[in-house]
């Protein structure tokens, strides 16, 4: 896939249906509650009704998709952890013994599990090249096979554009997977260590804004760490700093292959898929928002598709959702990443949409709803 290529499947993606977002906002208005008393599950049925185009809408399948990749950045000591990590945990995800892991079996989501360049060898036993024909063991999409890891940002780039686009690609590969297994809702996680640092990179070259203001401590790195790490978004996002932040789908992707990661690329493909496929995708924790705000640079409609979980933890999560316009409905303290949050979401957007869906109207209960007149009159309830 070429940068031309991309674009003209971005442009596919239609907005969000206004007839069904307004018959879905009239249907709230006939259910027998006061107005607006269900608050943030009203607007997340809503939205639901949009990116289906649907008034009623049922939430009993959901994915997680995990990808998986090494940065090369990791040689630079700003990360807490060691890269075997990274394997380790890609190995635990098909054993359900990772936060979103035991989040996914609690709630009963499944999950989709992409290696996009792990470094250290993974058992072939463990891979199944059919994408969830078994949701226990992984997808081998590897940008390069031998080696696995991105290059070292602090040295030049990460990638070429050609791995990037791949990488994007990939993403999008596994949204219509998903999609066609009969899923309703799919979610973006990742693992992969360095990649706080790749993601604060990103997030500096968008907005123009300093590592001062976009970079974390991750997983905990230390004190030298965490200076090397600011150091480094500084130098990396420099050139887009300069010009006042990334402003073009062209410029997005030149990012992505010179600061982003492998994880990072295909998350943002993945997001774009979903939109292409008028699929809910719900945004984990930091790396899971800057890929989401950098898939709506490249695809400004996707952003109608996408719903914030819970507010990250790690700084610069703010800057990141707020300049996409989305409000997160949970706040956890969480910051473990790996799509930790898409589970726990999954349940709520759930419970929205089936309130939606078998909550009585006035009519049905029989209840005369003319004493609400004027609480629907009040200027706050007009929203």
């Amino acid at each position: 896939m070429n940068i031309n290529e991309l674009l003209n499947k971005a442009e596919e993606i239609r907005p969000a249906d206004a007839k069904a977002v307004s018959l879905a906002r009239e249907r709230q208005e006939t259910l027998a509650k006061p107005p607006g008393s269900l608050g943030g599950l009203e607007e997340i049925s809503i939205r639901i009704a949009g990116m289906t185009g649907k008034t009623i809408n049922r939430i009993d399948r959901a994915c997680v998709a995990v990808f998986c990749a090494d940065n090369g950045v990791a040689a630079e000591g700003v990360a807490s952890a060691p890269q075997s990590v990274t394997m380790a945990q890609t190995i635990n995800f098909t054993r359900r013994l990772t936060g979103v892991g035991a989040l996914a079996e609690s709630f009963g989501s499944d999950l989709l599990i992409v290696d996009m360049g792990v470094k250290d060898p993974i058992p072939r036993k463990l891979y199944d090249e059919s994408p969830l024909g078994d949701t226990h063991r992984i997808t081998d999409r590897r940008i390069r096979p031998e080696t696995g890891e991105t290059d070292n940002i602090a040295l030049g780039p990460a990638m070429t554009p050609e791995e990037a686009l791949r990488a994007i690609e990939t993403g999008m590969e596994m949204a219509d997977v998903i999609k066609s297994k009969g899923y309703e809702i799919m979610g973006i996680g990742e693992m992969g260590i360095g990649n706080t640092t790749t993601s604060a990179a990103l997030l500096s070259a968008i907005t123009g804004k300093p590592a001062e203001e976009t970079v974390g401590r991750g997983g905990g790195v230390n004190d030298k760490g965490f200076a090397r790490k600011k150091e480094i978004v500084d130098s990396a996002a420099g050139y887009f700093m300069k010009s006042g932040g990334i402003r073009t789908p062209e410029e997005m992707v030149e990012a992505l292959s010179r600061m982003g990661g492998f994880d990072i690329c295909a998350m943002a493909g993945a997001y774009i898929g979903a939109a292409r496929n008028r699929m809910p995708v719900v945004i984990d924790g930091y790396i899971s928002v800057v890929a989401a705000l950098s898939a709506a640079i490249i695809a400004p409609k996707a952003k109608d598709y996408m719903i914030a979980s819970h507010k990250s933890f790690e700084r610069g999560y703010s800057i990141a959702v707020e300049r996409l316009g989305l409000k997160p409905f949970l706040s956890l303290d969480m910051r473990l990443g790996e799509g930790s949050g898409c589970p726990i979401a999954f349940g709520i957007i759930k419970g929205a949409c089936d309130v939606m869906a078998n909550m009585a109207t006035f009519e049905e209960a029989a209840i005369r709803d003319d004493y609400l007149e004027e609480i629907r009159s009040e200027e706050r309830y007009k929203k």
